[in-house]
């Protein structure tokens, strides 16, 4: 968990001369240039980032990314409008790199391997693999998976832990790559697999929000760590620093505190609450952005 720190607090610091400079780059000069930052965003990662009613995307990390696009429009000088364009878990990584996105926006997990791709905000939430069954199920712990059918949503750390499990202890498993969370879910709503495996706080939120909660049950057992961050262009330091000091002052203001009461205690936009109170982890991991950007 620390070694996500580290690596953020160095590109931070690596980005101060580039700042010094006075002449923009990168992202924040086709900010000025454009007046616009275009934002990634999901179609089913609540509370994170998902449609409401009206097709609008919010959430708690677009809440997140619209701060850093006020920080941005501040160091260039000119206000900022925002473009949105939606992405997949499995299209979300390449739309960053190719520039077809400024700022992904979603339930990303930040890990050593993704950073040789792509940089990323300091973590905003602490979340974990976890396994949703039919309420009944015999399916208790992941070893009771041996030779069944998991479906979990492509290119997520979701299905390497499954590899990684199948592997380890000759389960066997047959792993359905689903386009998304919702499409994930309705695959195990329609018998289509024993299992879905999801980050436990997506799978909360289809609980809570599906109708059909009282159908499913989730398993105790965590099947990976997972911390997600917003995810940004890699060797961009000037906007690195951009990202992590509005970051910075969500935490050290109480705002990020604020948000993530609104999105994991409130009521939601679609009515429905999710109930689910800050981690000692996350909280842990909060607190210590402002030490890691002295």
């Amino acid at each position: 968990m620390w070694t996500v720190f580290v690596l953020c607090a160095a590109l931070a610091a690596g980005a101060a001369s580039a700042q010094q400079s006075g002449e923009l780059a990168g992202t924040l000069k086709k900010a000025k240039e454009s007046g616009t930052l275009t934002i990634g965003y999901r179609e089913s990662s609540l509370p994170f980032s998902y449609l409401d009613r009206l097709g609008k995307p919010v959430g708690y990390s677009i809440d997140i990314c619209r701060a850093i696009v006020d920080a941005a429009a501040a160091e260039v000088g000119r206000e900022l409008s925002i473009s949105w364009a939606p992405v997949t878990s499995e299209s979300r990584f390449d739309a960053v790199t190719s520039g077809k996105v400024d700022l992904e926006c979603g339930s990303t997990t930040n890990n050593v391997e993704r950073l040789k791709r792509v940089s990323f905000s300091p973590v905003i939430f602490v979340a974990g693999t976890k396994l949703m069954v039919p309420r009944g199920s015999p399916v208790k712990t992941f070893k009771d998976l041996k030779g069944k059918t998991v479906v979990a949503t492509g290119g997520t750390t979701n299905v390497e832990a499954l590899e990684r499990l199948s592997a380890r202890f000759g389960l066997q498993l047959n792993i359905i790559r689903a386009r998304d969370h919702a499409d994930a879910f309705r695959v195990l709503q329609h018998g289509g697999a024993d299992a879905y495996a999801g980050d436990d706080v997506l799978l909360y939120g289809f609980l809570r929000s599906s109708g059909v909660g009282g159908k499913f049950q989730i398993t105790g057992d965590f099947l990976s760590y997972d911390p997600y961050g917003i995810m940004f262009r890699k060797g961009d330091p000037q906007f690195a620093t951009v990202v992590e000091r509005a970051v910075r002052e969500l935490a050290v203001s109480g705002e990020l505190d604020r948000m993530y009461k609104q999105w994991f205690m409130n009521k939601l936009p679609s009515g429905e609450r999710l109930g689910l109170p800050m981690s000692a982890q996350l909280d842990e991991l909060i607190r210590a952005i402002p030490e890691q950007a002295e």
